[in-house]
């Protein structure tokens, strides 16, 4: 996609005046990295980091029949959710496999606030809105909201000072509507790095100044902006997964590892029948993490081999800044994904040695 195509998030002009590098992700022109992809990823697990992360998409269910219409769609307990509180969840399709993994908020007991990855934003909307059956209305609210993600040790104590709401009442996974610069913000304890932090939507045209402020009570911490490039190391150390790379169309949750989201104890859930069949039969794939033992790092699509034959491939590696080592992800049969299996990953024709391992990679310190 040419330059000139590409959707801008409300702080592009911020990021191309920092001299960051900008790459096309997902039809979006986003900074991949402004000091360097290590340095940012260390100054997140050491101290505090700032992403611009509006290319995320926001979609509003509201009215008396919202709860119904969540609780159809994603496979988590929007029902168990109190008011203020947000958990990860699935939108799958009805063979089980994933539209979108996104993050529930319950707004009010007639108000939902669902954040969806930035290119399945319309596809998900679409999908949602298909199943509404019921008396509520679903707004694809996304130009309504930039979104920026403070991550790191120091992230509450550099938000705490542009906001009178006490950030240290507000528990992991749970939001708040305040203030941050003297402008209405949505305040969720959320990220997607690992470490602690906080994730915040405010007004489009408020957001560069923000932005800046952020920079600003984030100095004394030694706070840098980050790009897509260490949010993605991050992620992968803390076994995140991506849209795209670990879960798609054709994987369900229980194969990727993430069976925990679904709960089949709900009267129903777009998805449900495929999954208990999936159950009963038992799944034929996993998502294992694994090292690289020999030179080489397991790049995404990568073929995986046991014993010299194909039997999976890498989702996402890379080098890992913060053990040292070249990890990844990968998919292989069941009865082997399990820690300590000698695997190879073909690298350019070659395979080379990796072992598969306990994930995640990385635990931030209680």
């Amino acid at each position: 996609m040419l330059p000139n195509t590409l959707k801008k998030t409300p702080l592009h002009a911020a990021h191309r005046a920092c001299g960051s590098k900008m790459v096309d992700f997902g039809g979006w022109d986003m900074p991949v990295q402004y000091s360097g992809l290590v340095d940012e990823h260390q100054t997140v697990r050491r101290s505090v980091g700032l992403f611009d992360v509006s290319h995320m998409g926001e979609i509003e269910v509201r009215g008396p029949e919202a709860l119904q219409l969540v609780e159809i769609v994603s496979t988590n307990a929007a029902s168990k959710l109190k008011i203020g509180q947000a958990h990860y969840s699935g939108l799958l399709y009805e063979h089980g496999g994933f539209v979108d993994d996104i993050l529930v908020h319950k707004v009010a007991d007639d108000s939902f606030f669902l954040c969806v990855n930035a290119s399945n934003q319309e596809k998900d909307f679409e999908h949602i809105r298909g199943y509404n059956k019921f008396d509520c209305d679903v707004e694809l609210a996304s130009d309504r909201y930039a979104q920026l993600a403070i991550q790191g040790p120091n992230a509450r104590a550099t938000l705490q000072k542009l906001t009178p709401v006490d950030l240290s009442a507000i528990r992991y996974y749970w939001f708040t509507d305040g203030v941050v610069c003297g402008t209405p913000a949505r305040i969720a304890h959320t990220g997607y790095t690992g470490e602690d932090g906080f994730e915040i939507y405010v007004a489009p045209e408020e957001a560069e100044r923000i932005w800046n402020e952020i920079l600003e009570a984030g100095e004394e911490f030694g706070i840098k902006p980050c790009g897509l490039g260490a949010r993605n190391t991050l992620r992968l150390e803390a076994k995140m997964a991506l849209y795209g790379h670990e879960i798609h169309a054709s994987i369900n949750p229980f194969e990727a590892d993430l069976g925990w989201i679904v709960k089949m104890e709900k009267a129903d859930f777009v998805g449900k029948r495929a999954l208990a069949g999936s159950m009963e039969r038992g799944v034929t794939r996993k998502l294992i993490g694994f090292e690289m033992r020999g030179r080489g790092i397991g790049r995404d699509g990568y073929e995986v081999l046991l014993d010299g034959q194909p039997a999976g491939w890498v989702t996402s590696g890379s080098p890992s800044p913060t053990l040292g080592k070249n990890i990844g992800l990968c998919y292989l049969p069941v009865a082997e994904s399990r820690p300590g299996r000698k695997i190879e990953v073909v690298i350019r024709s070659q395979p080379v040695e990796a072992e598969t391992v306990d994930t995640p990679f990385y635990k931030r310190p209680k």
